[in-house]
């Protein structure tokens, strides 16, 4: 199963928020939709998004101010939104990190092109990084390229499929809570039967392959009726 998109609108405009949340909505997308800076960190701290379509003028803290402060925290691709015209702010935009601009008004239409087509060059991006680079993190070592977890003692611990994914999205994703249902799809594939308890079950037995204690976990950890938060410093 391909999992839904995740995308979140940062836009004081409440007609602009409500348009392009039922326009994307209709494309299959989750959407997310909040008016500043503020409620966008919030945000951020309860879901991974695919991608930020962040407005330049805002209240309190700007777009080109929030795009500079995201793109020190995430990766994550952002696309400016603006009713600006001028050249200067969309370079000022582009340099700061943003992926692509649309100025407004625009043909929504226009927009969903242009999501899957930063979508498409952040996963390029991403398979190459993967393919290049080991995850590393509290002495562990994730092994993209032969899908293996390797100890800080240079032990190789075996990962099903099921749970290699689970774990690329914590190490991908991590300080940042994961509601069960966005652990679900992201883990989801053949090997996997899925029902109710079937991603704490999968949690559980990465806990164990980590050595992280289910009583006290100091890696994942758990948020009642939110979901898992992995903490740990994640380097490459």
């Amino acid at each position: 199963m391909v999992s839904m998109l995740s995308i979140l609108i940062v836009d004081d405009d409440l007609q602009i928020r409500q348009l392009l949340r039922d326009y994307l909505t209709d494309f299959g997308m989750s959407v997310v939709a909040v008016a500043d800076g503020q409620a966008m960190a919030e945000a951020m701290k309860k879901a991974a998004y695919d991608l930020v379509i962040l407005d330049l003028m805002l209240p309190g803290e700007d777009g080109l101010a929030l795009c500079r402060k995201l793109r020190a925290e995430s990766d994550v691709p952002i696309l400016m939104l603006t009713a600006r015209g001028e050249a200067m702010d969309r370079v000022v935009g582009l340099e700061l990190g943003a992926d692509d601009y649309i100025v407004k008004p625009f043909e929504p239409r226009e927009l969903v092109a242009r999501i899957q087509t930063i979508l498409r060059r952040a996963r390029g991006k991403h398979e190459s990084r993967r393919e290049h680079n080991d995850a590393q993190f509290m002495g562990w070592r994730l092994n993209y390229a032969l899908r293996q977890l390797v100890s800080p003692e240079e032990l190789v611990i075996p990962l099903s499929n099921a749970e290699f994914r689970l774990l690329t999205v914590f190490v991908e994703n991590p300080n940042r809570i994961l509601t069960r249902e966005f652990l679900l799809d992201a883990a989801r594939g053949r090997d996997m039967d899925v029902f109710d308890r079937s991603i704490d079950i999968l949690v559980s037995r990465v806990r164990q392959k980590l050595n992280d204690d289910s009583r006290t976990p100091t890696l994942i950890k758990t948020f009642r009726g939110e979901g898992y938060l992995f903490d740990a410093k994640v380097s490459r």
